[in-house]
């Protein structure tokens, strides 16, 4: 089990991740904005800025998708939940933890679960 402390350390750096997701988010449309209302001269122009939007894209996207998973921590904390893993039950570790502020399995459970989605 963690300690208040531990869970305060944890907290604060949820909610750092979570504001440089917030800034990256907002910095990554107001480019991708830019991109679209630039006057594009050639067909290799509009091929970069397709290239460019595409990678963005999936930039934006997993960004969201970490933004979701630290949300789901954080409420996590709140209900006091955080750091057990959600198959299992049994403790994720904080080593883990501290590498993968918002894993939601043990290490053994991970693993079971990205056998499954493969």
């Amino acid at each position: 089990m963690l300690t208040k402390d531990e869970l305060n350390d944890f907290k604060k750096r949820l909610l750092a991740r979570k504001e440089k997701i917030n800034q990256n988010l907002q910095g990554t449309s107001l480019e991708l904005k830019g991109m679209r209302d630039q006057e594009l001269n050639d067909e290799g122009d509009h091929a970069s800025i397709s290239a460019e939007t595409i990678v963005d894209s999936a930039i934006l996207e997993q960004q969201h998708q970490e933004l979701a998973e630290i949300e789901l921590a954080l409420g996590k904390i709140r209900k006091n939940s955080y750091g057990v893993c959600e198959m299992c039950e049994e403790p994720i570790g904080i080593a883990r933890l501290q590498v993968k502020n918002f894993a939601r399995f043990c290490i053994t459970c991970r693993t079971i679960t990205e056998k499954e989605h493969k």
